[in-house]
């Protein structure tokens, strides 16, 4: 695991430290075993002239919830793939407990890791009990067809995200907020030991977002399950996650609790933003507000590895 940035200058009177104990809610950070590692992993879009990422480390340990934050173009979308076994690293290795993630098939991932990414498109419009349906194919049998064991796991899902009683409702007759908890349905019946999201409230209002985000931290403590999620909402992401990772053209810019990543100082350098940083008085959390671009941020160009359209945040 990475290690956990210092404190900065610029930091507000009582802003959490590296002394501080963990706050209320969130995951310790403690020595265990990983339950999934990125070992020196090198990336390299189609067409860029150089990587997006170069031998880049990164281990989640099980039961954490993590939040991958960063400006456009710093590579938390593809971080997130990779992660997934989406995409394949051009160097270095993905692993997930004992095994490499490629050496898996898709099936036997699926079985441990799941993904909501951004809302889909769909092309037909299924009920929502068929979507959840679909999160159990990684457990089906030879013939494809789904028993009461798939079904039971499908609505356990469904009560997990609130959805009890919507099943043979059409899934796009749905409000935003009603889909992504029916996609997050599906990824929770395959029940996976991994659940990695990215963007999970990027269509969502106020009220939905902070919904989904008490679903997934609701999941993290009461049964552990390990949530890693992609977010340009730092407050929010400060808010839920206990872990924040903070990329800046490729490379980890810091690692740790979010009051020790969330600086004032440490955002003007990676996001070339002034900012005032405050603690939420009811959560202990860091809140953002932004005040203005930073002098000659708008000189500042793409990441070097990122090409000019592809599927980086």
């Amino acid at each position: 695991m990475t290690t956990p940035a210092a404190a900065e200058p610029g930091t507000p009177a009582g802003m959490p430290g590296e002394d501080t104990p963990p706050r209320a809610g969130t995951t310790p950070r403690v020595a265990m075993a990983p339950l999934l590692e990125a070992r020196e992993i090198s990336f390299r879009h189609h067409g860029a002239a150089t990587p997006l990422f170069d031998r880049l480390s990164l281990t989640l340990a099980p039961g954490e919830f993590a939040g991958i934050i960063g400006p456009n173009g710093s590579g938390k979308t593809t971080l997130l793939r990779l992660l997934a076994g989406l995409l394949r690293p051009d160097g270095g290795k993905v692993v997930l407990e004992d095994a490499e993630l490629d050496a898996l098939s898709p099936r036997l991932r699926a079985r441990s890791i799941a993904v909501v990414l951004q809302e889909p498109s769909l092309l037909f419009n299924f009920s929502v009990l068929e979507i959840a349906l679909m999160g159990r194919a990684p457990h089906l049998g030879l013939w494809g067809l789904e028993g009461a064991d798939d079904f039971a796991a499908a609505r356990r899902a469904l009560a997990e995200v609130d959805l009890v009683g919507c099943e043979d409702r059409p899934v796009q007759e749905l409000s935003s907020g009603e889909r992504q908890r029916v996609f997050l349905a599906r990824a929770l019946a395959q029940e996976p030991r991994l659940l990695l999201l990215d963007e999970p409230t990027a269509f969502l209002d106020l009220k939905h977002a902070l919904g989904l985000y008490e679903i997934l931290r609701r999941l993290n403590r009461e049964r552990g399950l390990t949530v890693v999620t992609v977010s340009h909402d730092l407050s929010l992401a400060a808010r839920y996650a206990g872990r924040l990772i903070l990329l800046d053209r490729g490379r980890i810019a810091a690692d740790g609790a979010p009051g020790e990543v969330v600086t004032p100082a440490r955002l003007r350098e990676v996001y070339d933003a002034e900012t005032d940083v405050f603690l939420d008085p009811a959560t202990g959390t860091p809140v953002v507000i932004a005040r203005g671009p930073a002098s000659g941020a708008l000189a500042r160009g793409p990441a070097a590895g990122a090409p000019e359209r592809g599927p980086v945040s």
